[in-house]
């Protein structure tokens, strides 16, 4: 049950007494520690928001300046009581919400303080731990309510004797309650549209007569089968919930409805009309006993039948995924021309085939993942089936090939999902002394296909032009460890479009990979390979998003904060390799980019002399010795040689002056010159 409580009001928030804070006529004192309504707001509010505060009481006198009123809040507070005459003042309130609050203590006072509301449109007593017979009493004067939430209470049955009064209701949330039986609880309310029983413990639904609700929610119960009454009346159900239950059986819906969604996700369901061994059931009916008092009344239903007998005509979506679904009995699909989601994933499907039922015109998603499919079969010439068809997903399953030319009949697909089954992409080689090629699929001259995903599929050396003809945006082919062999040229076709490509845990270990044609991507992910050196092919790309984690990188370019690369670069992740700690002038040039974030950045470490340690913090004595490791050998050298020099010369010094006069006596005599006196 969704109630906005805000005013939606676009103006400038002013302070008023108390601290609350004003906006045209609202007034809101949200989280103000207030123990009571204050008494100085203005008069003229219309709406007064009091969430969580630690009101426990509202007395006769709280709201009496508040003629005005039309709203009023106290979800959150620790509200035990509201005295008869607190509403005496303000009987015109529209919408009163009183969630997580105290009054199953006083209830039947609170009732009476209700009783004075005749304009009532919105209550909400979600969470106050009230029973069914509190509620009853709490809403037995509120003819006017149109919508009414009880949820998250403590409420176990329901009667024609809760809800008897409220002819004008419109919506009614019960979820979170402990209902386990409904007893013509809403028979009376004949202009209930909106019903939400979901997360109860109803164990079926029998005889639903409710003709003119439109939605029904029921997930998340214990039901094992949901029969509708059998009448040709027009039902106005637009929208049926059931699931996370227990259903074992389709539900038996009613023969003429307005049926346009249908959820029957996470249940036990299947189809009894053949089983594995050929054996047929199709004559084959199921009796139902209903005990209703001292009256045992047997119906007898041949479900198989109960399905055609439903118009599905405006079905547009179809949920039975999380089922025990191994077929379809044949005929189903072709009631639902309207038909434009339909998800059977996570069933136990082995094959499939796109003209069972009819052609399907409008469907636009199918999704048949996580299946055992090892066939998708498709009648030849089939030209018109699935021709609006826009996403189809067979992911996890074990096919092998598809149906020749099967994109061809989808005019307007954008996204295949073909990972996690043994599929090749064709064109293949021909086998070796056979003359023929491998199966594969062929997605060639497919010009509306945007994504596609082959993660998984065990590709052998992609080769030749397998995506000629294609304008692909996102490409995944990660997990495919012997998918690429060589360069990319395979890829070239793709060069202009390609926006995505993961090539995570593809065995990549050659940093010659030639990505400078790929001026369109934007996202690359090379995580989980066995890259040694940075791809220096990814410098002049204006990449925004690029995944590096789990190689074997040991740096990155120091210049790489200065290429076209970083500039451009939004998100970076590089953890889990083994970078040197001695070279991480790359590392702290990213750290000076704005607008780059690396999220994996607490995770990123170096190495040093066989420590692991982080480039955020690195210890001065590894500061230093890397300094030395990475000082210029040449001024090294110098540095080194300097001190001999200056020794040996000083030396030479002191010796020459030392023998100064007696080498210039051994100069003279050999010279044999005379000196003047």
């Amino acid at each position: 049950l969704a109630a906005g409580w805000g005013s939606g009001a676009v103006a400038v928030w002013a302070t008023s007494p108390g601290g609350c804070e004003l906006v045209h006529s609202t007034m809101d004192c949200t989280r103000r520690w207030l123990s009571s309504v204050p008494g100085n707001l203005r008069g003229d509010t219309e709406e007064l928001l009091l969430d969580e505060n630690t009101i426990q009481v509202l007395g006769n006198t709280s709201l009496l300046s508040y003629h005005q009123l039309r709203h009023l809040s106290l979800t959150k507070n620790r509200l035990e009581l509201i005295e008869p005459g607190t509403f005496l003042s303000s009987q015109g309130l529209h919408v009163l919400s009183l969630a997580d609050n105290l009054l199953f203590t006083n209830y039947s006072l609170t009732a009476a303080a209700f009783s004075v509301l005749p304009a009532l449109r919105m209550l909400d007593l979600a969470g106050n731990r009230l029973t069914e017979d509190m509620v009853s009493v709490l809403v037995w004067n509120l003819s006017s309510l149109e919508s009414l939430s009880v949820a998250r209470n403590i409420i176990m049955r329901l009667d024609s004797s809760v809800f008897t009064n409220l002819t004008q209701l419109l919506e009614l949330n019960l979820e979170k309650n402990y209902i386990f039986e409904i007893d013509q609880a809403f028979e009376g309310l004949q202009k209930l549209q909106r019903l939400n029983i979901a997360y109860n413990y109803l164990p079926c639904v029998v005889e639903f007569g409710l003709t003119q609700l439109r939605v029904l929610n029921v997930s998340n119960n214990i039901i094992e089968w949901f029969l509708a009454l059998e009448s040709d009346e027009l039902f106005e159900l637009e929208v049926l919930d059931l699931s996370h239950n227990h259903l074992l059986f389709f539900p038996v819906l009613p023969r003429q409805s307005k049926l346009h969604s249908l959820l029957l996700k996470d249940n036990e369901m299947s189809f009894y009309q053949r089983l594995p061994n050929g054996t047929s059931l199709a004559d084959v009916t199921v009796q139902f006993l209903l005990i209703d008092g001292n009256t045992t009344n047997i119906t007898t239903v041949s479900l198989w039948d109960e399905i055609c007998h439903s118009n599905l005509s405006a079905l547009r979506l179809l949920d039975m995924s999380q089922n025990q679904v191994w077929y379809l009995p044949e005929g189903l699909l072709s009631q639902m021309p309207s038909l434009t989601h339909l998800k059977l994933n996570q069933n136990c499907l082995e094959t499939f085939h796109l003209s069972d039922g009819g052609p399907l015109p409008m469907l636009t998603e199918l999704d048949l993942s996580q299946n055992q499919l090892v066939e998708l079969g498709a009648e030849a010439g089939a030209g018109h089936v699935l021709p609006n068809l826009q996403l189809f997903n067979l992911s996890t399953n074990r096919l092998q090939v598809l149906p020749p030319g099967v994109f061809t009949y989808t005019r307007k697909i954008a996204t295949v999902d073909l990972s996690r089954n043994r599929v090749d992409l064709c064109p293949q080689p021909a086998i070796a002394g056979q003359g023929e090629r491998a199966p594969c699929v062929d997605i060639r001259g497919v010009e509306t296909l945007t994504h596609l995903s082959l993660a998984g599929c065990g590709l052998r050396g992609l080769s030749g032009h397998p995506f000629q003809g294609t304008s692909l945006m996102h490409l995944d082919l990660s997990d495919n460890h012997q998918a690429l062999s060589g360069d990319l040229g395979w890829l070239q076709d793709l060069a202009l479009t390609l926006r995505v490509l993961s090539l995570r845990n593809t065995s990549l270990s050659s940093a010659a990979l030639d990505f400078s044609a790929f001026h369109s991507l934007a996202r690359l992910d090379l995580a989980g390979n066995s890259l040694a050196t940075f791809p220096t092919s990814l410098g002049p790309l204006e990449l925004r998003s690029l995944d590096l984690r789990d190689n074997g990188l040991l740096a990155l370019p120091l210049d790489v904060a200065l290429l076209p690369l970083g500039r451009s670069l939004r998100e970076l992740y590089l953890s889990r390799n083994p970078y040197n700690c001695c070279t991480l002038g790359w590392w702290e040039a990213l750290q000076g980019l704005e607008g780059l974030r690396i999220p994996d950045g607490r995770e990123v470490t170096c190495s040093f002399a066989s420590r692991t340690l982080s480039p955020r913090a690195l210890p001065e004595p590894v500061l230093w010795s890397c300094r030395w490791q990475t000082a210029d050998l040449a001024l090294l050298y110098l540095v080194l040689a300097l001190p001999t020099c200056l020794t040996l010369l000083v030396a030479f010094a002191i010796i020459f002056l030392t023998l100064k006069e007696k080498l210039l006596k051994v100069v003279k005599s050999r010279c044999g010159m005379s000196s003047p006196y």
